[in-house]
């Protein structure tokens, strides 16, 4: 890790099309599962059916189903209408098997691939890879009773590391577009490398941070503050934040990228808890990439869902969604700030 890095300035690039293409495999793997494992399109030519009832005859729980079909909307294939599903014009057309001009079967021809399959598999048992192997354990997650690869010293190192190349492009962004004025603590939830917090505070000179995550995970963390020069405005706190209580004088709290990992009872829960910990007046930053309130797209976010779908408890989540969670906590939005990488920020206010 070269000293070189700080202080942080903002990339030329929006380094948004190589993520796109990096993701493009869960596009074969929902596409497959859903023409080829599921039979979605033929049950809904069968008839007009309810996006539920069909879940529920699949046999998938709620977030992986949000998943699957918010993909197949994305892709132009599917429509919903209160709640009903229909094919589009497109699907009726290439994916039932018995059209003159079916392409189903071509499709198949991926079926059994690898990625495919532990794509059906996850939608089927709606839980993250090695989540069920304790020698290597969930990655980027972390949580009382959960076998995490963030609780072992090399592969939390790693995978910390893994996102410090994001956080290296989208964090002097998010720090440039989002002053935050006079002296300010900050508890910056789930931490990670704390990148986000490194250009917040190399941006307001007045700015202290928290950085709460786990011990492992803080290691790497502590290298980039000690680089940065911020030793002195930092504090790392190790610990388990929905276990643990919330540190004592926090007027500002960062989720940067950290509500996806979490399925939606989760996300209440820190939410509310958080919310309750701020003082009047304060504000909570959820820095995330956001699905289209209608959960049909945008087709980057409805591949980037599949892919935190598959590697953690969570999922992409709308605006709507978000604002939802947080209005029945106390806080109001402010502002909604895009930033870089698909990514934006939307600012609440207690």
């Amino acid at each position: 890790m070269a000293s070189s890095i700080f202080p942080m300035v903002s990339p030329k690039f929006d380094p948004a099309p190589i993520f796109e293409l990096f993701r493009g495999n869960y596009a074969t793997e929902l596409l497959t599962a859903a023409v080829n494992h599921f039979n979605v399109f033929e049950e809904i030519a069968l008839k007009k059916v309810g996006s539920d009832d069909l879940r529920i005859k699949l046999g998938l729980e709620r977030r992986a189903w949000i998943v699957l079909i918010t993909g197949l909307k994305a892709f132009g294939l599917l429509l919903e209408t209160n709640g009903v599903l229909e094919l589009s014009e497109i699907a009726k057309s290439t994916l039932l098997k018995d059209s003159r001009h079916s392409i189903a079967a071509y499709i198949g021809l991926s079926a059994q691939n690898p990625g495919v399959l532990e794509m059906v598999n996850r939608l089927r048992v709606s839980t993250p890879i090695h989540a069920d192997k304790p020698d290597v354990g969930a990655a980027f997650i972390f949580r009382e009773g959960l076998d995490s690869a963030m609780d072992k010293t090399e592969s939390a190192i790693n995978l910390t590391l893994s996102l410090s190349g994001r956080a290296m492009n989208v964090a002097p962004v998010l720090a440039e577009k989002l002053p935050i004025q006079e002296n300010k603590m900050i508890l910056d939830v789930g931490a990670g490398s704390g990148l986000y917090s490194i250009a917040l505070l190399e941006k307001n000179k007045d700015l202290n941070a928290i950085l709460w995550d786990g011990a492992e995970v803080l290691k790497v963390a502590d290298q980039f503050v000690n680089q940065a020069g911020l030793a002195s405005r930092v504090k790392n706190l190790p610990g388990d934040m929905f276990a643990d209580p919330v540190p004592a004088g926090v007027d500002v709290v960062l989720l940067s990228n950290i509500l996806h990992d979490w399925d939606e009872p989760e996300c209440i829960t820190l939410v509310n808890k958080l919310v309750d910990a701020l003082p009047k007046g304060g504000l909570l930053l959820v820095h995330d990439v956001f699905l289209n309130d209608e959960l049909d797209g945008p087709l980057e976010i409805a591949l980037y869902s599949a892919a935190l779908f598959s590697l953690t408890e969570g999922r992409a989540y709308s605006k709507k969604e978000y604002q939802a969670w947080l209005n029945k906590a106390g806080m109001t939005l402010v502002k909604v700030i895009p930033t870089l990488a698909h990514c934006g920020v939307m600012v609440f206010s207690k």
